[in-house]
């Protein structure tokens, strides 16, 4: 396992932030680098279960650990979901369960900033260092309009 930080500033308040990382509308925006037509299933409270799924209702699905509104929130990683169902944990998948996701947002003088952090397995490292950048910056594009 590894861990992946991921910072930007975003020259907007958190709540604008937030907003953006969590409205339908935008995290389908940002999160289509990932996979195109991404979107999620969630109430967004805390203890709540998350569907992260493509157009073809395949993905992954979390519980929000913890969520200080428009300051931080934490996805823990529990198994795979295909053609929209959740899948009994297999070889591949038991290398990632229980992993964390979070989202940190500190605001200063009207700039915020993210700080993004995953556990993540080896294997795909290299695809979050490339694509997450992406998304970060698509985030602040919507932010700051």
């Amino acid at each position: 396992m590894k861990k992946l930080e991921f910072k930007i500033d975003i020259n907007a308040p958190k709540e604008k932030v937030w907003k953006v990382l969590w409205d339908d509308k935008t995290y389908r925006e940002w999160t289509s680098v990932f996979t195109e037509g991404s979107y999620a299933v969630s109430d967004w409270k805390e203890g709540s279960k998350v569907l992260f799924l493509s157009a073809n209702k395949d993905g992954m699905f979390s519980v929000i650990d913890k969520l200080v509104p428009e300051e931080e929130m934490v996805f823990r990683h529990l198994g795979i979901v295909k053609d929209g169902k959740e899948m009994p944990a297999d070889e591949e998948t038991k290398k990632w369960i229980d992993m964390l996701e979070s989202y940190l947002l500190k605001e200063k003088d009207g700039v915020t900033e993210i700080k993004v952090s995953h556990e993540m397995s080896e294997e795909f490292c290299e695809y979050l260092e490339t694509t997450f950048p992406k998304a970060l910056a698509i985030v602040k594009k919507l932010s700051e309009e």
